[in-house]
């Protein structure tokens, strides 16, 4: 599951691509501490090569994620009752905007680092990620303030 320090090793994921994620200072941990079944001090034994893992030890159901990601929701006020329902790929869309969000405000070059965001999201190529970057008003602010810098600097 791990990589080397400061990235994670996800292997055989969706369409069965295996790939390095880079890990947050916060999330960083010493190798072989990430997966339960490499935690000697847990009482939990997995039963599956994920890793994600029930209490008794299989992999997730996304039927059952979804049933607690509602559950979650609706006792967070913002489930049923809210005349927005969230999604759990909402998620998804949420940090890909706001990771594209701090590299505009950071002054990345977000072109050049797309392909990263692409990879974390588990994505073969920067195309498929755009799908989540669309109708968010703050990041089409600061793409538009960009392209206008541009254009000034442009002969």
């Amino acid at each position: 599951m791990t990589g080397p320090e400061g990235w994670l090793l996800v292997r055989s994921s969706k369409f069965g691509k295996s790939r390095e994620v880079p890990l947050q200072d916060p999330a960083r941990l010493r190798p072989g501490s990430l997966h339960p079944t490499a935690r000697p001090d847990t009482t939990l034994c997995a039963k599956a090569a994920s890793f994600f893992v029930s209490i008794v030890g299989t992999r997730l159901l996304y039927a059952d994620i979804l049933i607690t990601f509602r559950q979650l929701t609706n006792a967070a006020g913002i489930g049923a009752q809210s005349s927005i329902c969230p999604h759990i790929h909402d998620l998804r869309h949420s940090f890909a905007v706001h990771t594209l969000v701090d590299w505009y405000r950071d002054g990345e070059d977000v072109q050049a680092r797309l392909p990263a965001l692409a990879t974390y999201l588990g994505h073969v190529e920067p195309r498929s990620t755009y799908w989540y970057l669309s109708g968010a008003p703050e990041l089409l602010g600061l793409a538009a303030g960009r392209l206008e810098t541009f254009e000034d600097v442009r002969p």
